[in-house]
């Protein structure tokens, strides 16, 4: 993965809610922390008490943001949170989520997790009708287009019409007075599941949240559903019948933690077994197997256990380096690389290794990672993907929105394995996710090019390269 060397790719963010359960606020904070990985650019809380809404939110990792003394002026049992990266619509402290919105009917709070693809032509429908747009975010759309003059009663049924004018992937939350509406993409392109909290329920973009807090998980939501969760308890509505479980590949793949399970299958075990897959499709003789951490470990795991090689800790992270390095020249930046992962020349000198990725975006990390393997003494490096080439831009809140940053587009394997010098290189196949997943739907359109949904003019034309 394009991690610490190169070009991060990153999922846009995480949401969490939490429903009937005292110190809403800090069992958010909890959560949104299981989250982080999602997104550290900005972090946010809304909580309601009493009817009343109030909001936290700011630039930074969600320790930097909370503290004791804040996070006791968010009273209440209800709140929803966010973790942010930012892909459309940018940075800066106006895109960081929730969103809280006043109305003379009702104020109401909204956090977001994918990408909306028809979200200009949306913004300009709804700006030649008098809306006024306080974001560059794409997530502030379904806002606008919600109506608010209806009794607070019928407010999920402005939710559902508003999700049905929506193209793209998403799990929103959308928070009033005294309850939590929780919703996902018809094409089942973003996780979201339920969890049960004491006398209340919890709502998270990962079930690894729900461990930290010592929630029991309840189900998924399903695609094309509004879960409303409020004083009548668990109340379930398709806003449409067209239903598919197309599941991003890469949440499997690298973006949730391995702790997670996703659709019921846990991340790690899908991990490990696309590692053991990945040896059965491309065996080599090799001493060690070494993964590149941290999301490429649980596949080398099976890797090694499926070709008896041993696997070793050849690569090693440091946890303590900031989220920026100042690197002032370039032997700074140089040396940015060893501060950010090191290679352990003791157990990598004189070894055969098979180097075990997620995935490759545009090369310059595989790169750099094999060149630090031949210098403390490997003698063949033999690089495995745990994923298909990445060919395709995505356009459902994954940073890849261009073809020319993408090294599958513009080369072939055997260029690719020159580039990155090393011995070998064999990338996963796609129908090995299937296999790997347990499942026969995912999407894989940054792998193929098939998306899901209709793509919209200002999407296309998004992709400098032209190809489409």
């Amino acid at each position: 993965m394009e991690n610490d060397f190169g070009r991060d790719l990153h999922e846009e963010c995480g949401v969490f809610g939490v429903y009937h359960v005292s110190n809403a606020a800090e069992v958010s904070y909890f959560g949104l922390h299981s989250l982080q990985h999602r997104g550290q650019e900005g972090c946010g809380i809304v909580t309601s008490n009493n009817g009343v809404l109030k909001r936290i939110k700011g630039k930074g990792l969600v320790s930097e943001v909370f503290n004791d003394t804040n996070l006791k002026t968010l009273q209440g049992d209800m709140a929803i949170g966010h973790v942010r990266y930012a892909t459309a619509g940018g940075g800066g402290i106006e895109n960081v989520q929730p969103f809280l919105f006043n109305h003379h009917t009702g104020n109401f709070a909204l956090a977001h997790n994918g990408n909306l693809v028809n979200s200009d032509a949306l913004k300009r429908y709804l700006e030649d009708r008098g809306s006024i747009f306080q974001s560059t975010s794409d997530s502030e759309v379904l806002a606008h287009l919600i109506r608010k003059n209806v009794p607070r009663s019928q407010f999920v049924y402005s939710i559902m019409e508003a999700l049905t004018m929506i193209e793209g992937a998403f799990a929103f939350l959308v928070m009033i007075e005294d309850r939590i509406f929780a919703c996902r993409d018809k094409y089942g392109l973003r996780p979201l599941s339920i969890g049960k909290l004491k006398d209340g329920y919890v709502v998270s973009s990962e079930t690894c949240a729900f461990e930290v807090i010592n929630a029991e998980f309840v189900r998924d939501i399903n695609p094309g559903e509004v879960v409303e969760i409020g004083p009548d308890g668990i109340i379930s509505r398709d806003y449409s019948k067209f239903k598919k479980h197309h599941m991003c590949a890469m949440e499997y793949i690298y973006f949730s933690r391995p702790d997670s399970d996703i659709e019921g299958r846990n991340v790690h075990a899908f991990r490990k077994e696309s590692g053991k897959i990945l040896y059965r499709e491309k065996p080599v003789e090799a001493d060690i197997v070494v993964g590149v951490p941290d999301s490429s470990l649980s596949a080398a795991i099976g890797y090694a256990e499926e070709s008896g090689i041993p696997y070793e800790m050849g690569l090693i992270k440091n946890k303590y380096v900031g989220r920026t390095f100042i690197q002032p020249s370039q032997e700074m930046r140089e040396k940015g690389v060893r501060m950010k992962l090191s290679a352990v020349s003791s157990i990598v000198r004189g070894k055969r290794v098979v180097l075990i990725d997620d995935s490759i975006v545009r090369g310059t990390t595989s790169r750099r990672i094999v060149a630090l393997l031949r210098e403390v003494g490997a003698t063949e490096v033999h690089v495995r993907i745990a994923s298909p080439q990445i060919t395709n831009p995505c356009f459902y809140g994954v940073d890849i929105s261009t073809y020319e940053e993408l090294i599958s587009a513009r080369m072939d394997l055997e260029s690719i394995r020159e580039y990155i010098g090393a011995d070998s290189l064999y990338f996963i196949s796609k129908e090995a996710l299937f296999e790997a997943g347990k499942r026969n739907d995912l999407c894989l359109a940054c792998f193929t090019g098939k998306y899901p949904t209709a793509l919209y003019t200002e999407i296309k034309n998004a992709n400098k390269d032209g190809k489409f």
